[in-house]
Formats: C-alpha cells, sequence, structure tokens
C-alpha cells in the first residue's frame, strides 16, 4: 500500500499542469458547497435569533368585537379581557404551557434627575420576563416578591435608559411615572427587535403587573381591563402545527388554528360569545410565522445544498475524464508491468488510489479555503437576520461524505479500465 501511494503522488507530479487544471474542478465544487452551506445556515440562525427577539412560539390574544349574536346579546358587544381570563386560560387549556397578563400605557411621563421623556410603561408578571426574552444588560429581573408586594420597581428598555442617563449607571437610580417614584432594578440589552405588538422593547419600561394595575390602570376601560394576554404553547401543539399548516385550506389567515381557536373557546364561555365569531377574539400566533419563516429558510438551504453537490459532481466527472485519459496514455506502461507480474488487483489499486488522492487532495484544499473566506466575511459587519457564514458540523459532515463518494465514483471506473486491459494488447499499443 505504501508504495502504491508513493508511485500514486510520483504520477501525479509527473503531470503537474493536468493534475492541477483536474483539481481545480474539484477545489470550486467543495468552495461552492461551503460556502452555500454556510450562508443557508447564517440566514437560519439569523432569523431564528430575530424572532427570538420578541418571543420564539407565543400567542398575543386581544379582545375585540363580536360578529354574531348569541344568548340573546347583540353583535357588535366589545369583548374586554381581564386577570381573570388570564387565570381562566392557564387553568383550562390543556396547549397552553404559560400565561401572562399585560397591562401598557402609552405616553407617560418619566424623569430622571438627568432627563425627562416620554415612554410606553407595561405591567407584567415574572414568566413574561422568559416567554418574551426579556434579557438584561444590567441588574435583576423581577420577581413574585415584587408582585406580592406591589413593589415600585421598573426594568428600562436600552433606548429609553441612554436617553433618560446617557452612559451613567442606571441601577438603583429613581424615576418617576406619571409623578410616582419607581426604583430602576435592571436595563434590558439592546434589542435587534424587527417586529413587534406593541413598539419596540428599546422604548419601553417595565413594571410590575400589580404595580401597573394599581398606579397606572387603561384610561380608556374599567379598572382591571387588561390591553392584553401572553399565552406560549406547550412543545406537542408547536410540533403539530406542521400538519395543520399542510392540511389547511384556503388562505392562512382564514384558517383556524388549534391554538387560536381553544382560546377562543375558553374565552367565548366567560364573555358568552359563539366560539365560532373570529371577530371576537384576536391572536397573533407567532409559531406559524417561525414555522413558515423556518421552512422558507430550509428550502433555500437545500437549494444551495443541491447546487453545491451538482458543482462538485462536476468536477468529479472531470477527474473521470483525466484518468481515463491517463489509462489510455499509459497503455503500453501497464503492459509492461503486467508482463514482469504485476497482478490486477495492483494496477487497479495504483490507479484507483490516483484519482482518489486527486480528488481528496483538491476537496480537502478546496474546504480549507472555504473555511478562511467565510472567517473574512465574518470580520464584516452583518445585516438583520444574517449571522454571518456558518458551517455546520451537519454540512461539514455531509461535504465531506459528498466528496469521498465522488471520490470513489470517479476513480472506480478508470481503475478497472486499467485493470482489465489485456497484457499482450498493452504491449501492441502505440499511441
Amino acid at each position: 500500500m505504501k508504495e502504491a501511494i508513493t508511485q500514486s503522488i510520483q504520477n501525479l507530479r509527473a503531470n503537474k499542469l493536468r493534475s492541477c487544471l483536474t483539481m481545480f474542478g474539484i477545489l470550486w465544487g467543495m468552495i461552492s458547497v461551503v460556502i452555500l452551506s454556510a450562508t443557508g445556515e447564517g440566514f437560519r440562525r439569523g432569523n431564528d435569533a430575530v424572532l427570538l427577539e420578541l418571543g420564539k412560539n407565543i400567542g398575543i390574544v386581544w379582545g375585540g368585537r363580536t360578529s354574531m349574536q348569541a344568548g340573546g346579546e347583540r353583535a357588535g358587544r366589545q369583548v374586554l379581557l381581564t386577570l381573570d381570563d388570564a387565570r381562566a386560560i392557564a387553568a383550562e387549556s390543556p396547549m397552553v404551557a404559560v400565561v401572562s397578563p399585560e397591562i401598557e400605557r402609552g405616553a407617560v411621563k418619566v424623569k430622571s434627575s438627568y432627563n425627562a421623556a416620554t415612554a410606553r410603561v407595561t405591567g407584567i408578571e415574572p414568566q413574561y420576563q422568559e416567554i418574551r426574552t426579556i434579557e438584561l444588560a444590567d441588574g435583576r429581573r423581577f420577581s413574585w416578591q415584587d408582585e406580592q408586594q406591589v413593589s415600585r420597581v421598573a426594568i428600562v428598555g436600552f433606548d429609553v435608559a441612554e436617553q433618560l442617563f446617557g452612559k451613567r449607571s442606571i441601577l438603583g437610580e429613581t424615576i418617576t411615572l406619571n409623578g410616582m417614584p419607581y426604583t430602576v432594578v435592571g436595563k434590558i440589552r439592546k434589542k435587534n427587535q424587527d417586529s413587534n405588538y406593541s413598539g419596540p422593547d428599546n422604548t419601553k419600561i417595565f413594571v410590575p403587573f400589580a404595580a401597573m394595575s394599581r398606579d397606572m390602570p387603561r384610561r380608556d376601560a374599567e379598572p382591571g381591563t387588561l390591553s392584553d394576554i401572553i399565552v406560549a404553547p406547550k412543545d406537542w401543539v408547536v410540533a403539530d402545527l406542521p400538519r395543520a399548516l399542510d392540511q389547511r385550506t384556503g388562505r392562512i389567515e382564514d384558517v383556524d388554528w388549534p391554538l387560536e381557536q381553544n382560546v377562543r373557546g375558553i374565552l367565548a364561555r366567560r364573555h358568552g360569545f359563539d366560539p365560532a365569531d373570529k371577530q371576537a377574539i384576536a391572536m397573533w400566533d407567532t409559531s406559524l410565522q417561525t414555522l413558515m419563516f423556518g421552512r422558507m429558510i430550509g428550502h433555500m438551504k437545500q437549494f444551495f445544498t443541491i447546487v453545491g453537490i451538482v458543482t462538485l459532481a462536476l468536477g468529479g466527472i472531470g477527474v473521470m475524464n483525466i484518468m481515463l485519459v491517463a489509462v489510455k496514455e499509459r497503455t503500453r506502461e501497464i503492459g509492461v508491468r503486467k508482463a514482469l507480474g504485476a497482478t490486477t488487483a495492483l494496477i487497479q489499486r495504483q490507479f484507483f488510489l490516483e484519482g482518489f488522492f486527486l480528488t481528496l487532495l483538491s476537496g480537502g484544499g478546496g474546504m480549507l479555503f472555504a473555511l478562511g473566506l467565510c472567517q473574512l466575511i465574518n470580520l464584516a459587519p452583518m445585516p438583520a437576520r444574517f449571522s454571518g457564514m456558518i458551517l455546520s458540523w451537519q454540512s461539514a459532515a455531509l461535504s465531506l461524505l459528498t466528496l469521498i463518494l465522488i471520490g470513489v465514483a470517479t476513480s472506480t471506473y478508470p481503475a478497472r479500465r486499467a485493470a482489465e486491459l489485456p497484457p499482450v494488447d498493452a504491449l501492441r499499443f502505440e499511441m
């Protein structure tokens, strides 16, 4: 085997120009596979990161107006959500894992010792912070102790904190919300949020739900009315969504999705409207958005991968063609070696190794070059929904496996042609 490997390398070196030109096809094919796979993975991760800024797989529920008569009540009646509605969803829905009520007030006057502003203030319970991705650059999150003690504490969005305090530390500082003092206990990290339902978190101030209900209830509704309810579905509900999406009929916005149907049914019993009345309750299910974006990115990755593999296969065809030419050029050499006692297996192994080494060397060089190029591109600023050129281990393994299979496929046939030449015919052969 050692002798066969040495001889194969010597033969490749003896035809440097031809070997290099042949290697370029495989090298370019491997670069294409890596670059396209890394691009698809970068879009996938970037998309997931942006969706997670709002909260991955959550549902936002708003009250609406009835469009059907039910229980003797007229159509057009306004449905106002309450804290008891949120508690009922948490207790009765088999599809919901986490529920959090939310109260919001816009244009609240905010003052610090250094500046003043107007901001949107949101009252939340502790579980909201996890399902809505409220991650902090400094400080702590709200706890149930804050809720039970109706503490006047606040977590400030990144942009509001910059406006009120500049670059100063804000922890422990006091701000006033419509004249009421609140102590700052946290600052939200800068969020790259490109979707929202009431404004970006960078421009909001969050306070405990109990304190918000007491100090700043909704002005446009009776006391105890919520702005919305946030729900996080259980894992099996999200896992079953692809099947529901594939079985849909009509437009997506007209489909009655299972989670929305379940939540609306619970609220219909409490508020006396028809469970089929989609106007009574509005719901934005981000699980569907996540699934559709994921499928789009997945199809794009598949397309990129197929294009790269086809390019690599074309390079493999070039290797096979050159090896067949080499077999024809070295027909007399094959005859001499067989006359001196070389076996068919030995001839086949030599030509196979030459083609296989040619494929692996060029493919390995292409992968190293492509990885270096990915690292160079990643030094530049990246746009939203793109996390850079990232080659996952699955894509790397697929690329290497494809390279090996192409190397075996393109080397086997020329090697068999060389090994099957009759010694007498090979000795008589003249170019």
